[in-house]
């Protein structure tokens, strides 16, 4: 209120009057501005602190969601939440109200002052306020780096012509002629788990998502650096995509524990498998389109049909978490990199042949073991080299008799990815440092380094 003096001939009676009238004017203002109570601003802080870790999507005691204003206005098991305009028939507040409040289960109760707030926003018409994308984790522009992102995931296009790299909330697309970044592919999703291009290269498929939020899969245009498609699949991260030889559909693994196979046109769930006992990392397709693989950290090597999901068999004795997978380009096996550092290669096809002694019979090739966990593992183009890379290596085998030709040093951390290119002359490693490495993998030798986005770089790189 601004300040004011009284000409000081008035009588004091009539100076008492006029600052009596100015304050009540003053106050009476005051509480016509006060602003009705937002459902976004002030309720949802509340139930964030107090109610979401019981009543959120994935764990719905009494089917009540809190998290946000369209899971809470649905009916609980015991009916409506809450009537907007009239408090005295809200069911919240007869939980987190009164003396002993039943809600939260859990931590401290609501303040008086809190569900004072929450009645007062029922009886204001209970409005939702929540922006178009309040929950929504995409950024305004490509992110600006001080240091090399963690690169997770790295594709060669079939057609010799793009080598995709994953950043943070972005795929980072570079040309292979001269490795010069050309598009900076900016999604949804904080985390990119893995990349998968097309038989054609005309689509670059990318599974990741945000923790314990969202699952995502997109569709790129490489060619001119449009997100074609984006699905939001389940409440936490998916990987290990993966398309069908129709290029029409796409399998991927999730944190839930299931395999998926979507309709890239448009997301369409085609076949959801939920045999897994764990995570779900890797998925691979076998020729025809109608079986297909996946690798969990539950150890198993699953084979699935994928018309009808199916389980068909374990492929693979249970030794270790799968933590990596890749399927060789010309016969129907898969090779496997464990937690514990063990490389297999096995047939995929039935394991019916296994006896009490849990025989592993689709066994082709067991490799050295590897100095830590086995992150990233890759056929060359023809089959003839197996890469895979674990902790400050990566080891190049021979795939005839198993042998090592060539050991990639010079990494510091896990190495996360690797990719051959289409022609098998180059072999392109990336993981916690951030930086690409480029190498013969006929001879091991290091043929260029670099990072897949300068430091401060934030501006879009247009494709061409």
């Amino acid at each position: 209120m601004r300040s004011f003096q009284l000409p000081a001939f008035l009588p004091a009676r009539i100076r008492a009057s006029v600052l009596a009238l100015a304050v009540t004017t003053a106050v009476g203002s005051a509480l016509a501005a006060d602003p009705a109570v937002s459902w976004f601003r002030d309720v949802t802080p509340l139930f964030k602190r107090s109610c979401n870790g019981c009543h959120n999507p994935n764990k719905l005691k009494g089917e009540v969601d809190t998290s946000t204003y369209a899971g809470f206005v649905k009916p609980g098991k015991h009916g409506p939440n809450f009537l907007a305009g009239d408090p005295s028939k809200s069911r919240v507040l007869e939980e987190i109200g009164g003396k002993e409040p039943s809600m939260p289960k859990e931590g401290d109760p609501l303040t008086t002052a809190e569900v004072n707030l929450i009645e007062r926003w029922i009886r204001e018409g209970a409005k939702d306020d929540t922006p178009a994308d309040a929950y929504s984790t995409r950024l305004k522009e490509p992110p600006t780096y001080g240091a090399p992102p963690v690169i997770t995931s790295v594709a060669f296009s079939p057609d010799g012509r793009w080598l995709a790299i994953s950043g943070y909330h972005e795929v980072l697309l570079h040309s292979t002629t001269e490795f010069r970044l050309k598009a900076r592919l900016v999604g949804e999703s904080p985390r990119i788990e893995s990349m998968a291009f097309s038989a054609d290269s005309q689509w670059l498929a990318v599974s990741g998502g945000a923790p314990a939020r969202f699952g995502e899969l997109q569709i790129w245009d490489p060619a001119t650096g449009g997100l074609t498609n984006g699905f939001k699949i389940g409440s936490d991260c998916v990987f290990g995509v993966s398309w069908a030889p129709d290029s029409q559909r796409l399998a991927f693994g999730g944190a839930d524990k299931s395999a998926r196979v979507i309709a890239a046109i448009d997301g369409k769930e085609l076949m959801k498998f939920d045999n897994h006992s764990d995570w779900v990392f890797r998925t691979a397709w076998m020729d025809d389109g109608k079986r297909m693989l996946s690798g969990s950290r539950d150890r198993a090597m699953k084979l699935i049909n994928t018309a009808n999901g199916q389980f068909i068999d374990d492929i693979n004795k249970l030794l270790e978490p799968v933590v990596s997978m890749a399927r060789h380009p010309k016969e129907e096996w898969a090779a496997y990199g464990g937690a514990e550092g063990g490389v297999r290669v096995y047939r995929m096809k039935e394991n019916q042949e296994r006896t009490s002694g849990n025989n592993d019979v689709n066994l082709v090739r067991e490799f050295e073991r590897q100095t830590g966990t086995a992150h990233s593992i890759a056929w060359s183009p023809d089959g003839s080299l197996l890469a895979v890379g674990s902790t400050g290596e990566v080891r190049v085998y021979q795939a005839a008799d198993g042998k090592r030709s060539a050991t990639l040093k010079g990494h510091s951390g896990a190495i996360f990815a690797l990719a051959f290119s289409s022609d098998g002359k180059q072999l392109v490693t990336g993981g916690f440092e951030g930086l690409v490495r480029v190498f013969d993998p006929a001879t091991g030798a290091l043929l260029a380094v670099f990072t897949p986005v300068p430091a401060g770089a934030a501006k879009q790189v247009a494709a061409q």
